[in-house]
């Protein structure tokens, strides 16, 4: 898309092209009714005065014309109503147009030049001498370098005001990437001004409410530690008098809460903490193998690699595409390290009844469960800190598309050199 100030500056030349076209064709059209006019009907009417009568002989027209043209620096002739000529001074002057009944300018190749119809039915032409003429087009010549110089001039303006319409878009593009913190320049006293004003005013309250959204979640998960800890106390003690299978059911719900916690938490430190606890070189091959260890049907096969950051994280990203590769696809699952350019993949892949293409990308969303999936357990946040912890670390998660049955979770990971 052609850019905002671009618009602007060829507008502004737009405006300046058809105001040097228009003036040009009027200058054209009325110039003869323009400040010289008069002049030159003045000029006429004193000449007519002190020229003999149209029925004189050429010679004694030629002396009058002659005398009359003496001090002026123009060519002049005078013709007879029938368009001949009776007299000249100076290089020669062609007749008026047949059928023109006014005077005024007329323009040819020569150069301009004026015509007045005298009362007698005579026509005299007047023109500048060929070392005072002007350039037949310098008015269009003039009109073309003004239009060069406002051009020039109107650049930076157009450029200036764009360019802070383009900072506030950064602006905009930083904060629906996430950047809560993303503020924009607040420059002059104008609407852009007054619009960069209440963008800044927008963010800081968003920033605020999501601040304490995230403040009231990771508060809330922390205190439903307590009474979880105070059930699990509780079970222990029914021991014996307890319904083996109805204990059994509790334990079990107890333990999905307490896991569902744990990931809300690490969610919310994943969003508040800009920086990883730890910074170390981590061998991924190492921890993919102690996590598929944990599982009877993953198979592992890959490259030793290293990448930088936390291994606790990253931990929790191979064991979340284990357990969602478990819990929703079928076996065998198998797991790939791979290696291209400067980054690792990770892919986990099983033969489940796989992901629709349609919901590649909203699997990876919190708490979202496709349809057929929502009576086996979890709540949705497995895939959702898988992504998280790749882009912490640099890098990205995707559901590849896969051929045949099943479905294909890949994490690419910058390695470290």
């Amino acid at each position: 898309m052609r850019k905002l100030y671009v618009r602007i500056y060829f507008a502004v030349l737009a405006s300046l092209a058809v105001f040097a076209l228009a003036a040009g064709l009027l200058w054209r059209q009325f110039g003869g009714d323009g400040p010289w006019g008069p002049a030159y009907e003045a000029a006429a009417t004193l000449a007519q005065n002190a020229l003999p009568p149209a029925g004189a002989p050429k010679t004694e027209q030629q002396a009058a014309l002659e005398k009359l043209a003496a001090n002026l620096r123009a060519d002049i002739a005078l013709f007879a109503p029938d368009r001949s000529l009776l007299a000249a001074v100076g290089e020669p002057l062609p007749a008026r147009e047949a059928g023109r009944e006014r005077g005024g300018w007329m323009h040819r190749g020569d150069g301009p030049a004026f015509a007045v119809h005298l009362r007698d039915g005579r026509w005299l032409e007047a023109r500048a001498a060929r070392g005072h003429r002007h350039a037949p087009y310098g008015l269009f010549l003039a009109l073309a370098l003004l239009a060069l110089a406002v051009g020039v001039g109107a650049y930076p303006v157009a450029r200036r005001l764009t360019s802070r319409l383009e900072r506030l878009q950064a602006g905009v593009e930083s904060l629906g990437a996430g950047e809560l913190s993303a503020r924009v320049t607040v420059e002059g006293r104008d609407e852009v001004a007054r619009l960069a004003e209440s963008f800044n005013r927008a963010a800081g309250r968003i920033e605020q409410l999501v601040g304490a959204h995230k403040t009231l979640l990771a508060n809330a998960s922390h205190e439903l530690r307590t009474p979880l800890a105070r059930i699990r106390m509780a079970v222990e003690l029914m021991k014996e008098n307890a319904d083996p299978k109805r204990k059994a059911e509790l334990e079990r719900d107890v333990a999905e809460l307490d896991a569902l916690i744990d990931e809300i938490l690490l969610a919310s430190r994943l969003d508040a903490v800009k920086e990883l606890d730890a910074d170390e070189e981590v061998d991924l091959l190492a921890l993919a193998a102690e996590e598929c260890a944990r599982y009877d049907d993953a198979q592992l096969d890959g490259e030793p690699v290293t990448v930088r950051g936390d291994s606790r994280l990253l931990r929790r990203m191979i064991r979340n595409l284990l357990e969602n590769a478990n819990r929703h696809g079928a076996p065998p699952i198998r797991v790939r390290l791979s290696c291209t350019g400067g980054s690792t993949e990770l892919a986990v892949c099983d033969q489940g009844p796989g992901v629709p293409e349609a919901e590649r990308e909203r699997v990876f969303d919190p708490f979202y469960r496709h349809t057929a999936t929502k009576e086996i357990a979890g709540a949705g946040l497995g895939l959702a800190l898988v992504r998280q912890i790749a882009r912490r670390h640099g890098g990205e998660a995707r559901c590849a598309p896969q051929s045949g049955r099943g479905s294909c979770f890949c994490v690419v990971l910058p390695i470290h050199r």
